[in-house]
C-alpha cells in the first residue's frame, strides 16, 4: 500500500507510522509527506527518515482554490492508495476529497461524530465529558464527518488540563493510526 501524508505541525503522529515502517511493524510505502507551509517539524521529521517531502504552502496562493487544486495535482503525482491526514490543519475542497474518494483518511482528537473541528480537545472538557478520545475515520466533504473506521477512547482525569489531556489523547491516537493502516495494508 502507498500513502502520502499530509502534516501542519510537528508530525508525532507521522514519527509513529514512519517508526512501525522502519521496524516491520507496518507494511507499507510513505510515497511522500506533504505540508501546507514551509518549517514543520514534520518535514524536519521526513527528511531525516529519508522520505520525499513537499509543500504546497497555502500563502502562496491568491484564492483557497487554486491551493487546493494545487495541493490536489501534488498528491495525485504520487499515485496514493490511500491519503492521511495526519494533523493537516486544512480544510480541503469537495474536488479534492472526491479526487481521492474514499482513501482520504484523517485522525482527530475526539470520539467522532462529538467535539469536530479544530479544537475537539477543548471542546470535550469545556462541555464536561468523562471520556472522550480519538477516531481515524474516511474524510469526506463535511468537518470531521465521514464513515468511522476506529476509535480509542481515553479517560478525562481529575486535574487533566486540555495539553495534558490531548498528551494522553496523542499517545492513543498514534497507536490507532498505526492499527489502522496495517488492517488496511493487509486487506489490499
Amino acid at each position: 500500500m502507498r500513502i502520502v501524508v499530509l502534516v501542519s505541525g510537528t508530525g508525532s503522529n507521522l514519527q509513529s507510522v514512519i517508526d512501525a515502517v522502519k521496524g516491520g511493524e507496518l507494511d507499507l510505502d510513505i510515497a511522500a509527506v506533504g505540508a501546507d507551509r514551509e518549517g514543520t517539524y514534520g518535514l524536519e521529521r521526513s527528511s531525516e527518515a529519508g522520505l520525499e517531502t513537499f509543500v504546497v504552502n497555502f500563502n502562496s496562493f491568491p484564492t483557497r482554490d487554486e491551493w487546493d487544486a494545487a495541493l490536489t495535482a501534488r498528491v495525485e503525482s504520487y499515485a496514493p492508495d490511500v491519503v492521511v491526514s495526519s494533523g493537516f490543519m486544512r480544510i480541503v475542497s469537495a474536488d479534492f476529497i472526491a479526487a481521492f474518494d474514499g482513501k482520504y483518511l484523517n485522525t482527530h482528537p475526539a470520539l467522532l461524530p462529538a467535539f469536530p473541528g479544530a479544537h475537539g480537545v477543548r471542546d470535550a472538557m469545556a462541555y464536561g465529558v468523562k471520556v472522550t478520545g480519538c477516531t481515524v475515520h474516511w474524510a469526506d466533504a463535511g468537518v470531521d464527518t465521514g464513515p468511522i473506521i476506529a476509535q480509542e477512547a481515553v479517560a478525562i482525569e481529575p486535574g487533566d488540563t486540555e495539553e495534558s489531556l490531548h498528551e494522553r489523547i496523542k499517545i492513543a491516537e498514534r497507536r490507532l493510526l498505526v492499527n489502522t493502516l496495517a488492517a488496511l495494508a493487509a486487506a489490499s
